[in-house]
C-alpha cells in the first residue's frame, strides 16, 4: 500500500462530526466509533462540548459503541470531555502509533473493520486508522474557518500535500 493509500480517508464527510448520521452508520456496517477530540468534538481551546455535540452523542450511542482517544496529554481535559459524555477515553495517545486504538478496539470488542476512527487530520487520525484496517472517517474541524486559515497552518499544509500526493479529501 502506498502512502498516499494510507492517507486516503473512507469517508469525507464534508462537514462536522454532528453531520454523522446513525443512518451512515449503519450503512457502513460500523458498530464502533473511536473519536479524535480536538478540533474533531471541541475546539483546540475549549473544556466542554457544545449542546449540539453532547445530542450527536446520545444519538449515536443508540446505534454504535463509542471511544475518545487523543493525543492531548491532558488527562484533566479530555477526562473531563469523556465523563460529561459518559464515554471511555485515552489520551496522550501518539497517533498515527496504532497502539492506543487497538486498545479502545479491544475494549469494543468488536472486529476492526467493524469500527469507524473518526477524525479532522489525515496525518494523525486517517493514517492510524488506515493502518490498523479501520474504516475511516474525516469531518471538518470544529473550528472558524476564517481563524483556521491564520491559526492552523500545520493543517494547511496537511492539505497542500493532500493536494500533491493527490488524495482527495473533497466529498
Amino acid at each position: 500500500m502506498t502512502f498516499a493509500k494510507f492517507l486516503q480517508p473512507d469517508l469525507v464527510l464534508g462537514e462536522t462530526i454532528v453531520h454523522l448520521t446513525p443512518a451512515l452508520l449503519e450503512k457502513h456496517q460500523l458498530r464502533g466509533l473511536v473519536l479524535d477530540v480536538d478540533e474533531t468534538l471541541v475546539p483546540l481551546r475549549e473544556r466542554k462540548v457544545s449542546p449540539e455535540v453532547a445530542a450527536w452523542i446520545t444519538e449515536v450511542k443508540q446505534v454504535v459503541s463509542l471511544w475518545l482517544v487523543s493525543n492531548n496529554i491532558s488527562e484533566t481535559r479530555i477526562g473531563g470531555i469523556a465523563a460529561s459524555l459518559d464515554v471511555p477515553y485515552i489520551f496522550g495517545a501518539r497517533k498515527p502509533s496504532r497502539r492506543k486504538l487497538r486498545q479502545a478496539i479491544d475494549q469494543m470488542g468488536f472486529p476492526v473493520e467493524q469500527v469507524g476512527m473518526v477524525g479532522d487530520r489525515l496525518f494523525t487520525d486517517a493514517l492510524a486508522g488506515n493502518r490498523l484496517g479501520m474504516f475511516t472517517i474525516l469531518v471538518e474541524p470544529m473550528i472558524d474557518p476564517a481563524i483556521a486559515a491564520q491559526s492552523y497552518p500545520i493543517r494547511n499544509a496537511e492539505v497542500w500535500l493532500t493536494q500533491v500526493l493527490g488524495i482527495s479529501i473533497k466529498r
